[in-house]
C-alpha cells in the first residue's frame, strides 16, 4: 500500500471509532519511541517476560527483540494484559546462536548494546549516555546474560541498591530502567520519533486493532475506490 492510499485508509477507518478513542491513539503515538528497545535473551519464565512487555508498552517502547536459543517464549496474556498487540515483537530462533544474529542486527542499525549486568565500568539509568539509540539487554534470572551477549555489549548498566538483596527480578529491573530512560529521552531534544512511513504504518495497525473486521472494511473500501469500467 503506497503512502497516499494508506492515509486515505487511515482517514476512512478513523470514522469507525469514537473521536476520543482516536485521540487516545494519537496521544500514545506521540509518546512512542524507536530510540530505546529491549532485548530478552532466552527467558524461560514467561510470566516475568510478559510483565516486561507490559512495561515496554506502558513506557512507550515499540520494539522488543526476543532471542530463543533454548527456550520458546509464550506470551502470558493474563500478565501482559493485551500489551503485546500494540508492540512489535521480533523473534530470533532460526540459528544455533540467535544471540549473535540479534545483536549484530541491532548494532548495524546504530544501536548501542547495553547489558543490564553489574560491571567494573558500569552506568546507572540516570547516567547512561543517550547520544545513540539504546538496546537494553536482559538475561535469565538465574544465569543472566550469556558470555556472547556480555562480550558484545558496548556498555553495562546496573541499578543502585540500598538493601541486603543484591538484585531485582527481571520484570522489576526492566520497569525501573525503562521508566528512567524513557523519561530522559522524552525530556530531551533527541530524535526519538518515527519516520512518516513508520508513523502511518503504526497508526493504521492500531486502528485495525481497535476495529472489528477491519481487514474486510479496508478491502471493501479499496474495492470501491477502484475506477469503474
Amino acid at each position: 500500500m503506497d503512502r497516499a492510499t494508506r492515509r486515505l485508509v487511515i482517514e476512512f477507518l478513523s470514522g469507525f471509532i469514537t473521536p476520543s478513542r482516536h485521540q487516545r491513539i494519537l496521544e500514545v503515538l506521540s509518546k512512542r519511541t524507536p530510540y530505546l528497545t529491549v532485548v530478552l535473551e532466552d527467558i524461560y519464565q514467561s510470566h516475568n517476560a510478559s510483565a516486561v512487555l507490559r512495561s515496554c508498552e506502558c513506557f512507550g517502547i515499540q520494539d522488543v527483540h526476543i532471542i530463543e536459543n533454548r527456550n520458546v517464549f509464550e506470551v502470558s496474556q493474563e500478565v501482559a494484559m493485551g500489551s503485546s498487540k500494540w508492540l512489535d515483537l521480533h523473534r530470533y530462533n532460526q540459528n544455533e546462536n540467535n544471540t549473535l544474529e540479534c545483536l549484530h542486527s541491532l548494532r548495524s542499525k546504530g544501536f548501542t548494546l547495553v547489558a543490564t549486568s553489574p560491571h567494573e565500568n558500569d552506568y546507572t539509568p540516570a547516567t547512561l549516555p543517550l547520544d545513540k539509540p539504546v538496546a537494553l539487554l536482559f538475561g535469565t534470572e538465574l544465569g543472566g546474560l550469556t558470555p556472547e551477549a556480555l562480550s558484545m555489549a558496548d556498555a553495562y548498566l546496573r541499578i543502585p541498591m540500598a538493601g541486603f538483596t543484591e538484585s531485582f527480578n527481571i520484570s522489576v529491573s526492566a520497569a525501573i530502567c525503562l521508566y528512567e530512560l524513557s523519561t530522559r529521552i522524552r525530556n530531551s531534544e533527541l530524535p526519538r520519533t518515527f519516520s512518516e512511513d513508520e508513523y502511518d504504518a503504526l497508526h493504521l495497525r492500531w486502528l485495525k486493532a481497535s476495529i472489528k473486521s477491519a481487514d474486510f472494511i479496508i478491502e471493501r473500501f479499496l474495492k470501491n475506490k477502484q475506477p469503474k469500467h
